[in-house]
């Protein structure tokens, strides 16, 4: 037989992250064990952070929803629990996202169109009517106003009766990540540390059962970013807000415990689960070594994830359903603690009902039909999975190592340096794609005519004007005396280091507004210009 018969496909084989893939794997002969694996539930937890793990129980099925009015989302909030969620994921309008009400000029045209309007707590105790909050978990994924919506919802949850000591949930809360990748930013870095570590302080006395913040790796990657990228910069950003919490005099297996993740499910099914697994050994390495943590529950990574948005096409949308199946799958392999599965159509609109129950349903096809959840971490072992779990966890701690070098996450952030490493990925990916390196089904090739285009969900123009009117009622209606008072108590204790959370509390259960609120706070602390 001639040589010419064996030629392979490529010159080289190579991860998304550019890690170089040999033809097979062998044994390593200086594999340790107990260093690299152990047992799930205790360090290094490279196998998973609960003994048990799917065997006790599943992951927490989220479905990522928000859209329109607070009455629309509660619809299908309630329909996706019907189904079977078991867990609630809220999307917020990019007004509310940013601090501005729904009557704000800089609010037009972008009331409730990618996610739910939220102007005040009568808006949240339609969002959440008839969902009782202390049996339900809760993922709002929120950052620069995080400190206003989780005064919302604890003051919900007071009105529904709930011990606040029994919440769960998470708000996202990660700001520098929004420095780097995503732009919904309002304050300057200082301010906005001091607002993350007064929610730590507040959370760590009143809900101790709440995630503080959820250290996203998610937009890096949808920004460009490698899988290498994604778990160095969202570590070395977790390393910040533990340098700013143990600064204002917390203590890290306090608030070390109610720390979570949230990272990205992307299409290179070995590489995810090995990121997985890498995460959880090196943020147990960095809690201990860096931070003194001394309790277990402090070193164990707990994060969500959630499958790839830029990953889907707008072509073909039926691959999509495929793609958003295998990633998941890396990510019950990689033994994530709760899990969203994008809809087939959101490369098109926002998800219609149907579309969403089918991405629901693939999560509880994994879950009941596969047998992957029957035995812990299945894929360990693998010579080829482990080698590239270790790959990967060197390549991190070397980012790490140059991050520290140029002064850490905020210094990153203020040189650009996170910015030029995800554009540079973004770029040499894409460039895979147009040199057909990398094949997209559908997109760069086995391309097909296409006429029809399904369903999709459209957000009536209407919602606008409805939560315009919505508000001037309200402020015809409150005690606005008491609204002027209570913004003026905003505005002074922010100028000092008192703990803003329980007075942002007072004023939205005095139905002060996320924009008023966010106002006062900018006179304060100014703006940032990125």
């Amino acid at each position: 037989m001639t040589a010419s018969k064996f030629r392979e496909r490529k010159e080289v084989f190579k991860t998304d992250s550019g890690i170089e893939l040999k033809p097979f794997y062998k044994p390593n002969p200086d594999f340790n064990y107990d260093e690299k694996l152990g047992v799930a539930g205790e360090m290094p937890f490279t196998r998973g952070v609960q003994p048990t793990m799917f065997r006790g129980k599943f992951w927490t099925m989220r479905q990522y929803a928000g859209f329109a009015s607070a009455e629309e989302s509660n619809k299908r909030y309630r329909y996706l629990l019907e189904q079977g969620t078991t867990g609630l994921s809220v999307a917020f309008d990019l007004p509310t996202q940013m601090g501005y009400d729904s009557d704000d000029t800089m609010s037009l045209g972008e009331v409730g169109k990618v996610g739910v309007a939220i102007d005040s707590l009568a808006d949240v105790e339609t969002l959440f009517d008839k969902i009782p909050l202390e049996k339900v978990s809760t993922s709002m994924t929120i950052n620069a106003t995080a400190g206003i919506l989780l005064c919302l919802y604890v003051a919900v949850a007071k009105k529904q009766g709930a011990d606040l000591k029994k919440l769960s949930g998470t708000i996202q809360n990660d700001i520098l990540k929004e420095y780097i990748a995503r732009g919904t930013y309002i304050f300057p870095p200082k301010p906005s540390m001091r607002l993350i570590t007064d929610i730590f302080a507040y959370c760590s006395e009143n809900l101790p059962e709440w995630n503080t913040i959820s250290i996203s790796g998610y937009h890096i990657r949808e920004a460009g970013s490698t899988a290498v990228q994604e778990l160095a910069f969202t570590f070395a950003n977790a390393i910040a807000y533990a340098e700013a919490a143990i600064k204002a005099g917390l203590d890290v297996d306090v608030f070390g415990k109610r720390l979570s993740f949230f990272f990205n499910a992307h299409n290179n099914f070995f590489e995810e689960i090995a990121k997985f697994r890498a995460a959880r050994r090196i943020w147990a390495k960095i809690i201990t070594q860096k931070f003194h943590a001394k309790d277990t529950q402090t070193m164990k990574l707990r994060f969500h994830t959630q499958t790839a948005g830029s990953t889907l096409t707008a072509q073909q949308p039926d691959n999509n359903i495929v793609r958003v199946t295998l990633q998941a799958l890396s990510a019950v392999l990689g033994g994530t603690q709760s899990l969203h599965t994008n809809s087939k159509d959101e490369a098109l609109a926002l998800p219609t009902q149907s579309s969403a129950r089918l991405a629901l349903r693939t999560q509880q096809i994994i879950a009941y039909e596969s047998g992957v959840t029957d035995t812990i971490d299945p894929l360990a072992g693998s010579y080829f999975v482990e080698n590239l779990t270790d790959e990967i966890e060197a390549k991190v701690w070397d980012y790490l190592e140059k991050i520290e070098k140029i002064g850490g996450s905020i210094a990153g952030i203020e040189t650009e340096f996170f910015q030029r490493e995800i554009a540079q990925a973004a770029y040499r990916y894409q460039l895979d794609i147009e040199s057909k390196e990398k094949i997209i089904v559908g997109v760069n090739d086995f391309q097909m005519e296409e006429h029809n285009k399904e369903d999709l969900l459209k957000i009536d123009e209407s919602v606008a004007t409805k939560q315009v009117e919505k508000l001037k009622k309200l402020r015809e209606t409150r005690n606005n005396e008491k609204v002027s008072n209570l913004l003026k108590t905003l505005q002074e204790t922010a100028k000092t280091d008192k703990n803003l959370i329980p007075v942002i509390l007072d004023c939205v259960e005095n139905y002060v507004t996320l924009g008023e609120i966010s106002h006062a706070l900018r006179k304060v602390f100014g703006v940032y210009q990125g």
